[in-house]
């Protein structure tokens, strides 16, 4: 049986999506395993603002506090900014430099966007003496959004990072696989926040 010589020398990696080429399919999975530990701090942090939703202290409650127009605009910025990575990285996919860099710039806006309203929120609480130590309920509250937001701010530094090296490199595997990992990065914490919407708002303005 006659052999292709040629198909030997062929790398493996050739029939791969850009980002899981060379060591990226290790690298992608060690950054599951990251994810796994992200969900385990939230995990913790979203079972204490339960025990402590109800702990006032004679303060603000739930209901008093958290506005609907607000937190649903910022729910909108969010999911947004989601579509918009995905968008992205679909343009990494089809090597679109340009594709990449107005996408991934428009998610970067959307999530200023939320981070902006974020603080303004905060900043209202803390105007009307809603502060981090006025109740357990506000303590878990603070910390728990706080977080979620304090890991939309290192995303959106991320972010920017790795486009000013698609800017000056382009799309390599290097590039791309960097990319995807920011864009799994963004989409754990949009689903965080679809649990922060829920648990916390939502429920919150009703109970």
């Amino acid at each position: 049986m006659a052999v292709n010589m040629e198909s030997l020398h062929e790398p493996i990696s050739s029939s791969l999506p850009l980002e899981y080429q060379g060591d990226g399919n290790l690298k992608i999975f060690g950054f599951w395993v990251f994810l796994a530990a992200e969900v385990v701090l939230f995990s913790t942090l979203f079972a204490v603002y339960l025990v402590f939703h109800g702990n006032v202290a004679g303060g603000p409650t739930s209901q008093q506090l958290f506005d609907i127009r607000g937190f649903t605009i910022e729910t909108f910025l969010l999911l947004t900014s989601s579509f918009t990575m995905g968008l992205g990285t679909y343009e990494m996919r089809r090597q679109n430099t340009k594709g990449v860099l107005a996408w991934v710039l428009i998610t970067v806006l959307l999530g200023l966007g939320f981070l902006g309203m974020e603080i303004s929120e905060f900043a209202h609480y803390v105007s009307i003496g809603a502060n981090i130590s006025r109740s357990a309920f506000l303590s878990a509250f603070f910390v728990l959004v706080g977080t979620h937001g304090s890991h939309v701010t290192l995303g959106i530094l991320w972010i920017l990072s790795i486009l000013v090296q698609v800017m000056r490199k382009g799309i390599t595997p290097k590039t791309a696989r960097k990319l995807f990992v920011v864009g799994l990065y963004w989409h754990f914490l949009d689903v965080v926040w679809v649990f922060i919407f829920t648990v916390v708002y939502l429920t919150g303005k009703v109970m």
